[in-house]
């Protein structure tokens, strides 16, 4: 009896390291869902096709309220993000880019940070150069929650919003800055 019981004692014990030497998915949970980098795909809306305005507020970085409804008359750009999210770091300086080109144009960025403590976000603005503001989300989850309909559980996720409130366009993953520019001037950005 000693030996089944030490042949399955040493099958569990291999089990456990065999399990342990996966690669799971070991990523950070936000919202209480695993981390899901973008494919890169893109989408756009006919201004026909569009829903109703989205609707959110939350607090930005530096505790600043904010609801996005502020923002109407503007193209906006939404973009999630978060310190720890290697493709958010790739196309902060993209982004940044684009939103630097499209200032005194009618267009608003707001990023979404879907997971950090405020230092964390604010240290990642720092590092990168990102002068657009951005909320706290991961508490709350009024964004992505209001966002849903969109997908935006991938990380980055970018979206459009028209001048109406309305999701106009998506990218799922990085976005490229030809790409952004081109859905801003389709939602109604004024020309340069």
């Amino acid at each position: 009896m000693a030996p089944t019981r030490r042949a399955f004692g040493l099958a569990a014990l291999s089990s456990l390291v065999v399990a342990g030497c996966s690669s799971g998915d070991g990523l950070p949970k936000s919202q209480g869902q695993n981390y899901i980098e973008g494919d890169g795909t893109t989408a756009r809306w006919a201004a026909a096709e569009r829903k109703d305005p989205v609707e959110f507020t939350g607090t930005l970085v530096d505790g600043t309220k904010v609801d996005v409804s502020q923002y109407r008359g503007q193209v906006v750009v939404l973009n999630t993000w978060f310190a720890g999210c290697a493709p958010c770091r790739t196309e902060a300086p993209d982004v940044e880019s684009v939103w630097k080109q499209y200032q005194g144009r009618n267009v608003q960025f707001l990023g979404i940070n879907t997971y950090d403590t405020a230092a964390v976000a604010r240290a990642f603005q720092d590092k990168f150069g990102i002068t657009y503001p951005s909320i706290l989300d991961a508490d709350s989850g009024a964004a992505m929650l209001a966002l849903r309909t969109y997908s935006p559980q991938a990380t980055p996720t970018t979206l459009v919003l028209d001048t109406e409130g309305r999701v106009a366009a998506r990218a799922s993953g990085i976005v490229r800055p030809l790409t952004l520019s081109g859905m801003l001037d389709d939602a109604g950005a004024a020309p340069a």
